[in-house]
């Protein structure tokens, strides 16, 4: 079966149980993959967590029927998962902008989020060069921040971080604790980690470096990379939003391989961060899918 007949499969298992129970490891199953990876990839794609796509897509369904049938918003409320009117009318009013009494006055506009379906689209035109990995685990010490991926609001307060950071007195502090020398396992002088990436509209993102052998992290936050299989893409700082997006959208369909669940790295090599075309690579901790 395909990659996108598999995730098609988990749409159709949601599609099917909006009026009821919905497990996400089930529609995980449905895909062949983890539940991380099912998240992350659906995430990536789709743009809205598993959880928010059901969310819109239950207060669709719930517009409609208070538009078109004569059921009490109770009913409807229960139906599609909300234990009381309060928390629907909430929940409706942030989605449609009006109360579900509202919605059934004539000439009202209302939200209309469809159903969405997979497909593999390989534009062509960038190689999607990579290589497989086998590193042990190290250390890295930095200093971590949670961000939302919500309205892509991370593309923009990330980036912000970094020129806050690399114009304060912890750049210098942080490039002691490496020793100012490139890693011994990534090779790089600084990483951007993510941790939970994909699994809630919040994450967590660390701007760190590895942590040498007999060097102490002073006021810097440990972290613990485990041993992984990585994936890794070489860009450029000016070009890591589109290899990030092609590795989801094109490489992780074509390729068989899956997400581990762990840390995704960027990784920034000895050079200036002011030239935009300094070379970074993405490791992506990966496994080959077997079915």
């Amino acid at each position: 079966m395909e990659w996108s007949e598999r995730m098609n499969a988990a749409i159709s298992y949601i599609e099917d149980n909006l009026d009821g129970e919905i497990d996400s490891r089930k529609a995980a199953e449905k895909a062949c993959c983890s539940l991380f990876h099912f998240q992350r990839m659906f995430f990536a794609i789709i743009e809205v967590t598993p959880a928010e796509y059901i969310r819109r897509r239950r207060l669709t369904l719930a517009a409609r029927e208070l538009t078109s049938a004569d059921v009490k918003v109770i009913d409807i409320a229960l139906k599609y998962g909300y234990d009381s009117p309060d928390s629907f009318t909430r929940a409706f009013r942030n989605v449609h902008g009006i109360t579900p009494r509202a919605a059934r006055t004539s000439g009202v506009k209302l939200m209309a989020f469809p159903r969405v379906s997979f497909h593999i689209e390989l534009k062509g035109g960038n190689n999607m060069d990579y290589r497989i990995l086998e590193k042990p685990s190290f250390t890295v010490a930095g200093r971590m921040r949670k961000f939302t991926n919500k309205n892509k609001q991370n593309l923009v307060d990330i980036p912000k971080w970094w020129e806050t950071f690399s114009q304060s007195p912890e750049w210098n502090r942080i490039k002691e604790v490496s020793g100012s020398k490139a890693g011994e396992i990534t090779g790089g002088q600084m990483l951007g980690i993510c941790f939970d990436f994909g699994q809630s509209d919040e994450f967590k993102y660390a701007i760190a470096v590895e942590l040498l052998k007999g060097m102490s992290p002073k006021t810097f936050e440990t972290m613990e990379i485990p041993t992984e299989t990585w994936a890794a893409f070489d860009t450029t700082i000016d070009d890591i939003s589109r290899c990030w997006d092609q590795i989801y959208k094109e490489w992780f369909p074509s390729t068989g391989y899956q997400h581990t669940g762990g840390p995704e790295l960027e990784i920034y090599m000895p050079g200036d961060f002011s030239d935009l075309t300094m070379p970074c690579q993405l490791w992506i901790p990966v496994l080959k899918n077997k079915k």
